[in-house]
Order: structure tokens, then C-alpha cells, then sequence
């Protein structure tokens, strides 16, 4: 699955990195992730939901939040109002970029980040959470024993799963004044509740009260011999297969939207850096995620087309489209078209009918297969036919490109 790593602007101005795992193929929804306390885009749970659920063509967008992992900022001045203002900025992000987000998932902390996020993120119908605690406060049990110092000093640090972090009065004051509960009410979103009876981390009576407080539509699943983090190599897997069948019912799928005249328009076509390798692209064509690269002779990892083949595929599908139409209009017994294409360099000696006499000229070779009971005058007037298709005229006429810089 294409992975894009780029950055973003946090609530607090800092450059957040963030992952965005694609499909292969078409984009049934966009989903954010967001992980646990102390925890990065990257941790294990995170890494492989996030793949699992590419695979089922749900995009998904995880990011490590202020101070973790690559993203910019001090941890110990982040607090749970600043991850869910994140969230939200990152939900606005993909709003901008490509599409809103229609599914939210959180685990442990980041549930709890994701609940309190999902009022301001409009357009997301389905939420999830994967061993949510049921109040922000409970994260304070990680370090109990310097909940005092804290208090008395300022700024404390503490070990958390083996590393320190700094933590300060204020994040104690913020997650104290939230009431999950009333997010949870007021949400108007489909929830799944998803918790290990075994979890010694967040016991299963939060999942009890998240479900309590949350209206219906809501669905619960026993994650049974998962541990808090998900480390088993099959839990990942799991949860992603549940998310996707139960996120299915809520969640619109691009592929099942009626075409509409804004829809039918001309695209704009993105393509973007993923920095996974020397040349791999992500491109992007309205809803339609593909991979570019290069072949490994000349560096690339031959993860996708290159860009030569992109240009021939476009001029192979219109002359295949373009004498298709025709066919269908003329009722000519057209069965299938097959459109084999090469690009070369030619020396311009060597083309008598080319205007240009000196140096190299790029040449197309274009084999077309018509399948069909037709007559050689049929043949003859599609073959003429596919001379006039929109991206043949377009690469035999005069071209302007206008280039500017972003603003």
C-alpha cells in the first residue's frame, strides 16, 4: 500500500508529521487515526490498522501529535484540549487536500481525543474507539505517585513505558475539566465501542460507560485476549476487518456517489511526493489515488508507472473511448479494442514527413486490435477514427504550459 509522509500545521503553529496510508485502488472513505498517550503515528496498533484498513480502500490519516514522534513542539506543553485541536486540524487538512474524513478511530487516549474532536468535524458519520478510557482523567493513573509533585513543582518528569516525559500543572487543570460524557451524548454519530475484557491498562468498565452514555446507532465487540496496545500480530488485523464491515453501513463510498454535472467536469490532477523513495509519487485524479515512479535502472522501485506511461495510457484509453463511441453510435459490430503503445526517440533524419530536420524527435507507436464482424471499410473508418480522439489532438497540436509557484 502507498504510504505519504508529509506535515501539517498544529494547532500551536508547529509542523506535525504526519502518515497517510492510501489503496491500491479506488478510495471508498477517509478515516483518522489517532493513537494512544505517548504513543506515535507509527506505533505498532496504529501501523497496522492503518495498513489493514488501506487494504479494504479506506485511506487513512495518523500523525504524531505535538512533541512525539517527528512533529515539532514540546510534549510537555501539549495537553488534551491542544491533541483534540490537532485532530481537528488535521481533519481540515484532508478536507483541503483531498476529502473530509467520514470515519474517526481512536485508541486509548486518542479514543477519548477523538470523541471530544467529533462534534467539530462535521462530516465524519461513523466513530470508533479501541480501549478508550471513559474519562481523560484516567490517564493520570500512569504516574499517580508524581500527581502531587506536580502539583507542588510545576513540571515533573515522569516514565511512561520506559522513556521520561515532562509533565505540567496545566495538563492536569485541562483533562479535568472535560466531561466526556456530554461529547458523548451529544455526539449524532454511529459509535463502535471496541475493548479487551483482559486490558489492564483501561479496564472494560470504561467501554461499559462510553456505551452507556452513547446513543444509538452503537455497537460494542469484545476484543477477547487482546492486550491494551493490540501487540499480537493478528489483533491489528482483526480490528481493521470489524472497522471496515461495521463502518460500511454509515460511511459513503465514493464509488457508489451518482455522477453529477460538477462531478463530470475536468479534475484537477494532483501528484505529490510520498518521500518513501527517491521518486515515488502519489497521484491523485479527483477521487482516484494511483502510485508513480521509476523503473530501478534508473533509481526508482518500479512501485508504479512511469511517467511516460502514464502519457501513453492516456492517449491508449481515449483512442480506445473515442472509437467505442463511434461504434456504439454507428452500431458497428465492434467487439473490443486493444491499444498497444511505445514511446521512443527517433533521429529526425530518419522522419520524412517531420518538419523538423536535425536532432532527436519523440515518437509514439501505436498498435490497435479491433475484434469484431466488421467489413474492411468498418476497420478502415475506426482507424481513422482514432486519429481523432481529444488526447491524440491535444499531443499533435501546439500546447501551452503555464507554470507558477504555490502561493
Amino acid at each position: 500500500m502507498p504510504n505519504e509522509r508529509f506535515q501539517f500545521t498544529g494547532e500551536g503553529g508547529h509542523q506535525l508529521a504526519a502518515a497517510l496510508d492510501m489503496p491500491d485502488g479506488p478510495v471508498q472513505a477517509y478515516a483518522l487515526f489517532a493513537h494512544c498517550f505517548t504513543c506515535g503515528k507509527d506505533v505498532l496498533a496504529a501501523k497496522r490498522i492503518a495498513t489493514a484498513l488501506a487494504a479494504k480502500g479506506i485511506a487513512v490519516l495518523r500523525f504524531d501529535f505535538t512533541g512525539l514522534g517527528s512533529s515539532e513542539g514540546e510534549f510537555a506543553n501539549s495537553t488534551f484540549s491542544s491533541n483534540v485541536a490537532d485532530l481537528v486540524r488535521a481533519a481540515a487538512h484532508l478536507r483541503e487536500t483531498l476529502r473530509p474524513p467520514t470515519l474517526l478511530i481512536g485508541h486509548s487516549l486518542g479514543g477519548a481525543a477523538i470523541l471530544a474532536a467529533a462534534g467539530q468535524i462535521p462530516e465524519a458519520k461513523a466513530v470508533v474507539t479501541i480501549a478508550a478510557p471513559s474519562d481523560p482523567v484516567h490517564v493520570t493513573h500512569l504516574f499517580k505517585d508524581s500527581i502531587e509533585h506536580i502539583r507542588t513543582h510545576g513540571e515533573v518528569e515522569v516514565q511512561l513505558a520506559g522513556r521520561p516525559f515532562h509533565i505540567k500543572r496545566e495538563f492536569l487543570d485541562d483533562i479535568a475539566e472535560h466531561s466526556l460524557a456530554a461529547h458523548i451524548a451529544k455526539l449524532h454519530k454511529a459509535l463502535l465501542v471496541m475493548h479487551s475484557p483482559t486490558d489492564d491498562t483501561v479496564g472494560i468498565d470504561n467501554a461499559t460507560k462510553i456505551f452507556a452514555a452513547a446513543k444509538h446507532p452503537k455497537s460494542f465487540v469484545s476484543l477477547s485476549g487482546s492486550d491494551h496496545l493490540l501487540s499480537g500480530k493478528r489483533d491489528g488485523a482483526y480490528v481493521a476487518g470489524v472497522i471496515a464491515a461495521w463502518a460500511e453501513r454509515y460511511i459513503e463510498s465514493s464509488a457508489a456517489q451518482p455522477v453529477s454535472a460538477a462531478s463530470a467536469a475536468p479534475r484537477h490532477v494532483v501528484v505529490r511526493e510520498t518521500r518513501n523513495s527517491k521518486f515515488q509519487q502519489i497521484v491523485t485524479a479527483g477521487p482516484h489515488p494511483m502510485v508513480a515512479d521509476e523503473p530501478v535502472a534508473v533509481g526508482g522501485q518500479d512501485s508504479g508507472p512511469g511517467p511516460y506511461d502514464f502519457l501513453l495510457a492516456g492517449l491508449g484509453a481515449c483512442t480506445s473511448m473515442t472509437m467505442r463511441m463511434y461504434a456504439d453510435r454507428k452500431s458497428l459490430p465492434l467487439d473490443r479494442v486493444t491499444v498497444t503503445l511505445n514511446h521512443s526517440k527517433i533521429h529526425a533524419k530518419d522522419c520524412a514527413e517531420c518538419e523538423t530536420r536535425e536532432g532527436m524527435l519523440d515518437q509514439i507507436d501505436r498498435v490497435i486490435s479491433i475484434e469484431g464482424a466488421l467489413d474492411a471499410d468498418q476497420r478502415a473508418r475506426l482507424m481513422e477514427i482514432a486519429d481523432k480522439c481529444p488526447v491524440h489532438r491535444t499531443l499533435t497540436s501546439e500546447i501551452r504550459i503555464v507554470t507558477r509557484a504555490a502561493e
